[in-house]
């Protein structure tokens, strides 16, 4: 069980990190795109070179087109930030000293029903506004596993910690 922790316990670090990283380049790319700065136009215009911070060198390169930033850029970004953030909270859960708990459930639950819910309501509005590529609905589809995955996982802490109630009522 030492090994499942610490396996946990990284996964849980090194993705609150990645979701950090993820929500500073979500707000650094939301800051240049609707203040124009740092952002530099090539290709005729068409594209646009997001710079890192107080450089002209290229950090990333999307469409110069409104809803392409929006619904194929910015969205996603912030989408993932709270799937990298809270998916370091399901791996959290598994090395606590106690796992059935009510939070951790609720950690269960609000990433089941990230992944449950929300991909394809985005996928569906941003095809109105945007070309949503093939292997966006594939996506949607292995969001969808995951969040089955979960709820099923979701279920059995819901049995245990029903039991370990019961446990501590008579002890």
């Amino acid at each position: 069980m030492k090994k499942a922790k610490l396996v946990c316990k990284l996964l849980s670090n090194i993705l609150f990190i990645t979701g950090i990283l993820y929500g500073a380049m979500t707000l650094y790319s939301a800051l240049c795109i609707f203040t124009g700065w740092n952002i530099t136009p090539y290709g005729e215009g068409n594209y646009l070179h997001i710079n890192y911070p107080f450089t002209n060198q290229p950090f990333l390169n999307i469409d110069n087109n409104t809803s392409y930033m929006l619904f194929s850029f910015l969205i996603p970004l912030a989408l993932y930030t709270l799937f990298f953030l809270f998916t370091s909270k399901v791996f959290k859960v598994f090395y606590q000293p106690r796992i059935f708990t009510h939070d951790n459930l609720k950690h269960l639950k609000r990433f089941y029903l990230l992944n449950l819910i929300l991909p394809l309501p985005v996928i569906v509005i941003s095809g109105i506004f945007t070309d949503v590529e093939s292997t966006m609905w594939l996506l949607v589809v292995v969001h969808f596993i995951l969040g089955v995955f979960t709820f099923l996982t979701s279920l059995i802490f819901q049995q245990g910690l029903k039991l370990q109630h019961e446990q501590d009522l008579f002890i």
